[in-house]
């Protein structure tokens, strides 16, 4: 089942996305500025899934519900976050081979093909929830139809397409500007609004009352739970080889450095968007006397009245397809490294993106027509449920690599990192068996 003594050759070239492994030149004896600048940008594509539709809902209820109490829960779940993508540049880097890889190589065939198929699943349910998200974001803005908003999303395929046939490059260039809009929306919902900045660093201090209020502990299980998103790990850990960086030991060093950095700038700014909807909704919904709206629709249509500014819902509407399109496009892309990596399967790029996001959209295409948009919102939480779920079984082989000194060599885990990783680890995983325990029963 495991193989703890195989040692992993660490400068094999990548199976998996050989179009741009190794694709983006870093400079020799530059400045650790354009260093950094050369490294950017897989950092930014993993964030998109820390500021995914799947998580709007809960920021918007713990929000309107609790004020800016939560806040602390975000900031602690960015926290773990970090860190669980600080080990994932780590073993990209270290060994060469991204998690699916790592788990082909690691462990049985039936066991590898139980994980490749645990994680399809959870793509797919991903995808399910950026594609609802961007179909009521269409709705909202243009008033098309869920059904037709569902079927419009499948054409970001072809963007993703165009995008990296032109250079990986262009791809982090389009998803960065679409965070951008993101930021640029919210920074503007935020001074309109004008929350109370002693309440907001108040919010960011962990209160006891998340514990002891059931309640908030269960918003706060959901934001957590909905934080750290299994395909993500899978992402980083091949996407961060797609830089040019010498394969010696002083050459891994300066990559795990500038790639670290990258992801935790990147997920900073996610720390803050995350952050500007929950306090959005407090100023807004909670202290207006709205402590009810938990759904991205009534947000929409009671932030204009509430705000008395007429483009504050577009603008928020606005930054949910930003939102929902980027993170397809970097879901749609971690399902090709996945089949990649466990099965060594090549299809051609369109075929392989194609099927990812029929998997979504057929279900989601089905539950509207037949049930409308309630019917989506629960096959929205479904979908969060199935992330639950799979998650434990990203981390767990995550942390067992980067502490095997065999397979990382001089780049292992260090006692402190391991103990950290294993308790951040530890309470994702119960705080999901808690939210998936709840959701079903």
């Amino acid at each position: 089942m495991w193989d703890n003594n195989k040692n992993w050759r660490f400068t094999r070239k990548s199976d998996t996305m050989p179009e741009v492994f190794s694709s983006v030149s870093i400079p020799k004896n530059a400045s650790n500025w354009r260093k950094f600048v050369a490294f950017a940008g897989p950092g930014l594509m993993v964030a998109v899934g820390y500021m995914d539709p799947g998580n709007w809902a809960t920021d918007i209820a713990g929000g309107s519900s609790f004020g800016y109490t939560l806040l602390s829960v975000i900031l602690i779940s960015n926290l773990f976050a970090i860190l669980l993508q600080h080990l994932c540049v780590k073993l990209g880097v270290a060994t060469g081979r991204d998690l699916a890889q790592a788990c082909k190589d690691a462990y049985s065939k039936p066991v590898s093909i139980v994980l490749w198929i645990l994680c399809e699943i959870a793509i797919a349910a991903c995808d399910l929830a950026e594609v609802i998200g961007s179909a009521i974001a269409i709705n909202l803005l243009f008033g098309i139809p869920l059904t037709i908003g569902i079927v419009i999303t499948i054409l970001d395929v072809l963007v993703l397409l165009l995008l990296q046939n032109k250079g990986f490059r262009y791809l982090e260039a389009f998803v960065g500007g679409l965070i951008f809009i993101i930021f640029c929306c919210f920074a503007y919902e935020l001074i309109i609004a004008q929350p109370e900045m002693a309440a907001i660093i108040n919010g960011l201090i962990p209160k006891t009352e998340i514990i002891t209020n059931g309640d908030m502990l269960y918003i706060a299980i959901g934001i957590l739970g909905a934080t750290v998103m299994p395909h993500n790990l899978y992402l980083h850990s091949s996407i961060v080889q797609t830089r040019n960086f010498e394969r010696t030991d002083a050459g891994k060093k300066e990559a795990i450095k500038f790639a670290t950095l990258d992801s935790t700038l990147s997920l900073m700014l996610a720390f803050f968007i995350n952050a500007s909807i929950l306090i959005l909704a407090a100023s807004v919904f909670h202290h207006n006397g709205h402590k009810e709206v938990a759904d991205i629709n009534d947000a929409f249509y009671l932030l204009e009245p509430l705000l008395g500014v007429k483009f504050a819902s577009i603008f928020f509407a606005v930054a949910l397809l930003a939102s929902g399109q980027n993170s397809t496009l970097t879901g749609t892309l971690a399902g090709q490294i996945v089949m990649e990596g466990f099965l060594n399967i090549r299809l051609k790029p369109w075929l392989r993106r194609l099927i990812t996001r029929l998997i979504a959209v057929v279900p989601a295409l089905i539950v509207s027509i037949l049930y409308g948009e309630n019917g989506a919102g629960e096959l929205l939480v479904l979908s969060q449920v199935i992330l639950s779920v799979q998650l434990s079984f990203a981390v767990v082989p995550l942390l067992q690599f980067t502490s095997n000194k065999t397979k990382m060599g001089a780049f292992v885990n260090s006692k402190i990192l391991n103990i950290c990783a294993w308790i951040i680890a530890s309470i994702i995983i119960i705080l999901n068996g808690v939210m998936l325990y709840d959701t079903i029963f």
